[in-house]
């Protein structure tokens, strides 16, 4: 009986922290950093969600093709035309399947969503804060340990702490190198950014 109670337990826990990391997909992911067994390493990051919660997630979670990329600026993906509805299981069509580099942007906001473990930064094209921002992000995905990881130490240089527990807006813009796949993502709470169009899975340096 006692056995069959703490199987009990077992299972509501795991059905709390679910409901938890699903209820966090509209708020800071940071929140749930406290989760993290290991905040600082961000190659360590566990997915408090599965797979199936994450909206588009095969079509997000691929590397970056050997192929060239196009030049491209904040200012112009701000003006690409954006579908009312993708379905969340939709593979990667058009311009998706595209690299695409921006030489000249600037970092105004890094986090690590601890719910999904991806590095979210939000970039503009001046350093102006009020300027319209797109979304950048680097996945959990172990192809992507090195990219974060010099993130996290650019960023640190700066002054900026980045990891499970600790992100946010930057007190100053930084200029930044981005290159990446092209990727729609679905509408939520997004603040200052302007536009659904990010590039994901994207690798972003300081320069």
């Amino acid at each position: 009986m006692n056995h069959k109670f703490k199987k009990c337990e077992r299972i509501c826990f795991i059905g709390i922290v679910i409901l938890a990391a699903s209820a966090a997909v509209s708020c800071n992911g940071q929140d749930f950093g406290f989760l993290q067994p290991t905040p600082q390493d961000l190659c360590k990051c566990l997915s408090l969600e599965p797979d199936i919660a994450d909206y588009r997630h095969l079509a997000k979670h691929v590397p970056i093709p050997d192929i060239a990329a196009q030049e491209v600026s904040v200012a112009i993906v701000l003006t690409w035309a954006q579908d009312p509805a993708i379905p969340p299981d939709a593979p990667r069509t058009g311009r998706e399947l595209e690299v695409f580099h921006i030489a000249n942007a600037f970092l105004q906001n890094a986090s690590v969503n601890a719910v999904d473990c991806d590095v979210v930064m939000e970039i503009a094209q001046t350093a102006d804060k009020s300027s319209p921002r797109m979304i950048v992000e680097t996945p959990v995905d172990s192809e992507y340990c090195s990219a974060r990881q010099n993130m996290q130490a650019q960023l640190k240089q700066h002054g900026f702490r980045l990891d499970s527990q600790h992100g946010g807006e930057l007190p100053q813009a930084l200029p930044v190198d981005i290159v990446g796949l092209a990727f729609e993502d679905f509408e939520h709470d997004r603040g200052p950014v302007a536009t659904l169009w990010e590039l994901h899975p994207a690798i972003v340096t300081l320069r």
